[in-house]
Order: C-alpha cells, then structure tokens, then sequence
C-alpha cells in the first residue's frame, strides 16, 4: 500500500506520471495514492516511490 506524505509532497507530479494507475492529484494539486490498487501496480509504483524528489512516497506492506 502507498501513502504519500503531505507535508512533503512538492506537487511536481513525477508520481503521476510515471504510475497513473497508483498516484493522482488531490484538490491541493498534491499527489495522493489512489484507493484499492492491486498488487499488479506494485512495481510501477515503486518506481514512482524510487524517483520521487522530495522521498515523500512511502509503501507498507498491508
């Protein structure tokens, strides 16, 4: 499971675009994890974690 920790996220959108199917933008223009995301997205995922700037990815093992 992916979190994304607000008060780090910068709102560049690297995580959106590398893993659309995991990240999207809330109405802060802050990137969010989305909801019930299968595990199929999980190494997409990680990458987006592995190239954000700001590491304000973070994923727990459910």
């Amino acid at each position: 499971m992916f979190f994304v920790e607000k008060d780090k996220c910068i709102g560049c959108g690297s995580c959106v675009n590398i893993a659309p199917e995991v990240f999207e933008f809330d109405s802060d223009n802050l990137a969010k994890a989305k909801e019930n995301v299968g595990d199929e997205f999980k190494d997409i995922g990680m990458e987006a974690l592995e190239n954000c700037p700001t590491n304000a990815i973070v994923y727990k093992k459910e």
